[in-house]
């Protein structure tokens, strides 16, 4: 029985492993910081296992619980005076055939980046799940705030953007 719900969780989470990286990514500027975020993510997840529920969607489930230990790390590293952000992807300054992408698109992601990695632990997350395409529901699980908030939040941070980027 314990084997069976490891491989279940292995699969689910080789499935999944890109929602591990993004999150990491978007809180850890350095590849050692970001290597022990996506450790402790995988750890956190592991213990949380067994009280999965299967009535919700796994990604919701796996998003609350990253976020949440990203946040935590963020938290414990600013008390250390360390620095714990990072470019919401690094694909940004890569293209699978090697060109640089348009400067006047490549200058616009980076002044996003930037303001997204300005903001606070939680409006981080909110970004990283709207531009992820997650619903408002989807948002409101995840982080344990309500639709409303998760819609007002969403366009104070849309007005901040048009203001700063």
């Amino acid at each position: 029985m314990q084997d069976r719900r490891q491989q279940e969780f292995e699969a689910l989470l080789h499935s999944h492993q890109g929602i591990v990286y993004k999150v990491a990514k978007t809180y850890c500027w350095h590849p050692d910081d970001r290597a022990d975020l996506v450790q402790d993510i995988v750890a956190q997840l592991w213990r949380a296992w067994p009280r999965y529920d299967p009535a919700r969607t796994f990604t919701t489930w796996m998003y609350r619980i990253a976020l949440n230990v990203a946040i935590s790390f963020v938290r414990k590293e600013v008390r250390c005076h360390r620095q714990a952000s990072v470019p919401l992807d690094e694909a940004v300054h890569d293209t699978t055939d090697g060109r640089s992408q348009d400067p006047v698109r490549q200058e616009r992601l980076q002044r996003l980046q930037g303001f997204i990695e300005r903001q606070p632990p939680l409006d981080r997350a909110l970004l990283l799940l709207y531009l992820d395409d997650k619903s408002q529901r989807e948002i409101s699980e995840i982080l344990g705030i309500t639709q409303t908030n998760v819609s007002t939040k969403i366009n104070r941070l849309k007005q901040k953007i048009r203001a700063e980027v």
